[in-house]
């Protein structure tokens, strides 16, 4: 049963990809099994209780064969799984069914990427953008932008850098006396790019963890390391280097968020708002639609929030 159609109560066995898959002990010394169970049509907390193994960590974006129950925990959906394995080659699943994709025309998208980096009035930021689209494109099409929260399926990089490019495009065009527009839309197309780096992607395009150098340095960093690579083989002049290399360094907007340093340009605050902005929207639209209209959501853990669907 795909979990959008699970009621509380219902009892169910099914085919789902393993997220957030963590061996736990609760406070009276009892071992379970935390995790989360994903297919095309969402993502549901679960728990697996006096559970020691053999599922573990190690299993993360691997698909399991489970048999459990909806359940509702704090007003939020959470599956009681009472029996649970890994599923072999001769399971009678569909992977069109678990792995969700981004409700994009993914070649039209990168198309687009491709037209508006085209359209690029600086040759020396069209060409450092271009550098990096030739050596990461194929990735890009198919890279999750996140191991959860938003834009976490098959395509959701490209989908949000291109949602931000189309806004870049617009704004700078409302702000062509302050902003720069290709130094806008370059660190827009750059500024999540080295999440290819940052992720270890299993074989079913999901994001199963951080890479050792994705822990130890960030997408920001990398980005920026990889930015001022390109730059110095083309001969970039030195300034527009450090603008771009300033933009994705500074796109989370403080410290606290991530950001190495805060936005000191006008194009770096300006990036800073957009990638907030598609976030907050994608966050919206996946929990929008598993909300019904005239009602609530449970609270969002990435809004601090419930939110209000009006239909």
């Amino acid at each position: 049963m795909r979990l959008d159609e699970l009621n509380f109560g219902d009892s169910f066995t099914g085919f789902y990809i393993l997220k957030n898959v963590f061996l736990k002990v609760t406070n009276s010394g009892k071992p379970y099994l935390s995790c989360s169970l994903a297919d095309a049509s969402m993502m549901i907390e679960a728990k697996v209780w006096d559970y020691a193994g053999p599922i573990g960590p190690a299993e993360e974006g691997k698909i399991a064969k489970v048999q459990g129950v909806m359940q509702e925990f704090k007003g939020a959906p959470q599956i009681k799984v009472e029996r649970i394995r890994i599923a072999t080659e001769n399971d009678p699943y569909d992977l069109a069914d678990l792995v969700p994709v981004a409700p994009i025309d993914r070649d039209a998208a990168y198309i687009r990427l491709e037209t508006l980096v085209e359209s690029f009035e600086d040759a020396d930021y069209k060409a450092v953008c271009q550098a990096l689209l030739e050596r990461h494109g194929e990735k890009l099409k198919k890279m999750p932008a996140a191991k959860s929260v938003h834009h976490s399926f098959v395509g959701g990089l490209l989908m949000h850098t291109v949602y931000m490019m189309e806004t870049a495009a617009f704004l700078a065009d409302l702000y062509g006396g302050i902003i720069d527009r290709s130094l806008l839309l370059s660190g827009t197309l750059l500024h999540d790019l080295a999440k290819i780096h940052e992720f270890v992607v299993s074989d079913i395009g999901m994001v199963t963890e951080y890479s050792v150098k994705g822990q130890l340095l960030g997408h920001l960093v990398m980005g920026a390391q990889e930015t001022a690579e390109i730059c110095r083989g083309l001969g970039t002049p030195e300034e527009k280097a450090v603008l771009l290399q300033h933009m994705l360094l500074s796109h989370h907007g403080q410290p606290e968020f991530g950001a190495a340093v805060v936005p000191m340009c006008a194009e770096a605050e300006m990036l800073n708002y957009i990638d907030n902005i598609d976030a907050k929207m994608e966050i919206y639209r996946e929990n929008l639609e598993k909300t019904q209209p005239g009602t609530f959501s449970p609270r969002i853990f990435a809004l601090e929030k419930k939110i209000y669907n009006h239909g």
